[in-house]
């Protein structure tokens, strides 16, 4: 058996549950470390790139999953450390109202185990997803959880903000123990029992010990160049994360709410990319994955030409529409790349989906906090010596470059959809 609809929108609770948590790092965490306490920005800065950096130990998780006989347990468990670092963050933030020192330390401790429960959970179910649902659903599954994790994102966001006002620390101590207390228990109902009903292949516990898996998993072709695939393009991905707008900002003089819309018009082209490669993939049995992995870092490069193009003549008002442009773009890539990811995991050496899983999530982590960090470095290096328009077109064009390359790796790694029927992707087809 693979995983019915309902299950999937199960385990999509997982991915909302984990957004849910994360996000209080990157916004509310980040806000009032900055603001109320008057530190550099820097510091949850460099917080935000540890959780990043913790989870190259994905491919650990994955392997102890695949090694277990039990995928359910990592999820679970994950998902607890994950709500304790949360709770620990919000907590080492209160101290370090009077003793910083004592408050960083736990800030670090609380980033690092937020990195762990992260890559537990977030592995293992992507793991189980892989090996459990129906090659011709893949594309669905891959849209409906990602969407519920950027819902649970939103609501946090949301309703943590106006929850805290006015801020006192008991306060967020109350908000987020709730939060992260509620996320423990949405994945402990969401996940129980699924993997019980579904087919999937754990016929003995695996003794092979880890870096013996990751070297089997790292010989196959397929699985190294996706890696290195997957670390490009998501590179490309996260590189105007943090240049967006102030290239608004300085070069079309855009107000920090015109630049914020900017942002949002932006996520908002992303949930359409992302829900038309559902739609078209799955129910209307438009284009491979292939095609629409490819397609999206074609356009994706289209994209980012266009807006160095913008910059280079002035047009202030294609700027939004370019950025939407590009929001789709990458909507369309990024769930197409992971259910592409959900496809390729299972093909390869036996017991090793989760390993592959976790081998790719650590690059795509990776990718996210590098891709930043270069992005935002590239510009400042770039405007000693250029005007703004061309240091950020530079970058935006270094950007569509990776994404050519992305598109041509994907072509020659992703197979078309027929693939998923002539191998043993699912047991029992």
């Amino acid at each position: 058996m693979s995983l019915s609809w309902l299950s999937i929108i199960r385990l999509g609770l997982v991915q909302m549950a984990l957004g849910a948590v994360v996000v209080l790092t990157t916004s509310t965490l980040n806000r009032l470390m900055v603001v109320e306490l008057a530190l550099p920005a820097v510091l949850p800065g460099l917080l935000v790139a540890l959780h990043y950096g913790i989870q190259i130990t994905r491919p650990n998780w994955g392997f102890m999953s695949d090694a277990g006989g039990s995928r359910t347990r990592w999820i679970i468990g994950g998902m607890v450390a994950l709500a304790m670092g949360g709770f620990g963050a919000a907590a080492s933030v209160v101290v370090m109202e009077t003793d910083f020192m004592l408050g960083l330390i736990l800030s670090i401790l609380a980033y690092a185990l937020i990195g762990l429960g992260v890559g537990a959970s977030g592995t293992s179910l992507l793991a189980l997803l892989a090996t459990a649902t129906a090659p011709n659903r893949r594309a669905a599954a891959a849209t409906i959880t990602w969407l519920m994790m950027i819902a649970g994102i939103a609501i946090t966001a949301g309703t943590v903000g106006s929850f805290l006002d006015p801020y006192s620390a008991t306060l967020l101590l109350k908000i987020v123990a709730i939060v992260t207390l509620g996320a423990v228990l949405l994945t402990a109902l969401a996940v129980w029992g699924i993997e019980a009903r579904v087919t999937v292949q754990y016929d003995q516990p695996d003794d092979t010990p880890f870096l013996t898996g990751l070297k089997e998993v790292w010989s196959e072709r397929k699985a190294r160049n996706f890696t290195i695939f997957v670390f490009l393009s998501m590179t490309a991905y996260f590189m105007q994360e943090l240049i967006l707008e102030p290239y608004a900002g300085l070069v079309f003089g855009f107000t920090p709410g015109a630049s914020t819309a900017l942002s949002g018009a932006q996520n908002g082209g992303v949930f359409v990319g992302m829900v038309t490669v559902g739609i078209c993939a799955t129910g209307l049995k438009l284009g491979s994955l292939k095609h629409w992995v490819t397609g999206g870092c074609l356009l994706s490069a289209v994209a980012l030409i266009g807006l160095y193009a913008i910059g280079q003549t002035g047009a202030a008002t294609l700027v939004m529409p370019a950025t939407v442009f590009l929001g789709f773009a990458n909507g369309a890539f990024a769930v197409a790349a992971i259910g592409s990811m959900m496809q390729l995991a299972g093909q390869g050496r036996d017991r090793r989906t989760g390993t592959r899983m976790g081998l790719w999530g650590a690059a795509q982590a990776v990718a996210a906090g590098f891709g930043g960090l270069l992005g935002a470095g590239a510009v400042d290096v770039l405007r000693r010596t250029m005007t703004d328009a061309d240091a950020f077109g530079s970058v935006f064009l270094a950007e569509g470059a990776l994404f050519l390359i992305a598109a041509y790796l994907a072509f020659q790694i992703i197979e078309g959809r027929d693939i998923a029927r002539t191998t043993n992707l699912i047991p029992g087809e």
